[in-house]
């Protein structure tokens, strides 16, 4: 009898996990100047309406390495983060030194640029020029801050020495700048990133984006081959005169491994399934394709669920 109990209790306790994993999702995004807050929202939306039993919010964060925490703790988080920040994090590197965390891939959602923006009015024109300048490089918790930090060593600058720093969101880094309280900021996120444009679009100001694309080498034989050479087209950003050769990165849409695969596939199939709902929020969901959907693009193997609906679609994850 004894016995009995035990085994009905064990039962109950997982019929509730999993039913408090299938009905409350949070989505782990980022400031609200950025990419993954409205794609987290619109995400939220979806599921909430969608998936029978499930419910989504959204929730702003720092950023990558707040979400991947998030993640960790084991709660119920879908949550966006930057290629290289998911690798330390799997690792148990950099910020999460000694404390892998248990990822899973969803998707692959579009690839990140990093934006070194001042302007003209500063005389800042190369990477060099930023020695000795107040600068913003992200904010604490972010994907951001750790490709800026990595960026200013590969240009041989000390993050600790050469600069001062301020860890501001993108929004809060524009009006700084704006302020001339920083002369330089960086961000990484997709184009065009909302707060940048209006930052180019102020009377009175002329966008300067400075080209970084050289140090791609050096922050790969260092960190991994996460980051490519890109750019920003001219036409992004008021102001520009030129492209802007720069570093990017990929974005991911993580889970921990421990979601049950029927979540996970539900997930997907909402994403694809309603995919214009998605793109009316965001145009950036255009680009979330099933062909995109390659292990090559992220360094976390992707969620047997997320597999699944990968496969049954006619994906070749590998």
């Amino acid at each position: 009898m004894k016995n009995f109990i035990h085994t009905a209790l064990v039962c109950v306790v997982l019929a509730a996990t999993n039913s408090t994993y299938a009905q409350n999702i949070s989505i782990a995004t980022g400031g609200t100047g950025g990419l993954w807050y409205p794609m987290g929202g619109g995400l939220a939306a979806v599921l909430s309406k969608h998936v029978p039993g499930m419910q989504a919010n959204a929730e702003v964060t720092g950023g990558s390495v707040d979400n991947l925490n998030l993640i960790a703790s084991g709660k119920p988080y879908v949550g966006f983060s930057m290629a290289d920040t998911a690798s330390d994090a799997y690792k148990g590197e950099g910020k999460f030194e000694g404390r892998r965390v248990n990822l899973k891939t969803l998707l692959i959602v579009a690839p990140n640029r990093m934006h070194v923006v001042t302007t003209t009015a500063t005389g800042i024109r190369k990477m060099s020029d930023l020695k000795g300048k107040r600068i913003a490089t992200g904010s604490a918790g972010s994907g951001t801050e750790i490709m800026a930090m990595r960026l200013l060593e590969a240009s041989d600058l000390d993050p600790n020495k050469d600069v001062i720093r301020e860890r501001l969101s993108v929004s809060e880094s524009v009006n700084a700048l704006k302020d001339r309280k920083i002369e330089a900021f960086f961000w990484v996120g997709v184009i065009p990133t909302p707060a940048v444009l209006d930052l180019a679009n102020t009377p009175g100001i002329t966008v300067q984006m400075i080209d970084h694309s050289g140090a791609v080498r050096s922050m790969n034989k260092k960190y991994g081959n996460a980051y490519y050479a890109d750019i920003i087209p001219k036409l992004t950003y008021s102001g520009m005169i030129a492209d802007n050769k720069i570093i990017a990165v990929a974005n991911v849409l993580l889970v921990n491994a421990a979601m049950p695969d029927d979540q996970a596939y539900k997930i997907v199939k909402a994403v694809f399934d309603h995919q214009k709902d998605l793109i009316a929020v965001h145009q950036e969901y255009a680009n979330v394709t099933i062909a995109g959907q390659k292990q090559a693009s992220t360094p976390i193997d992707f969620h047997p669920g997320a597999v699944k609906y990968i496969q049954e679609k006619g994906g070749k994850i590998r």
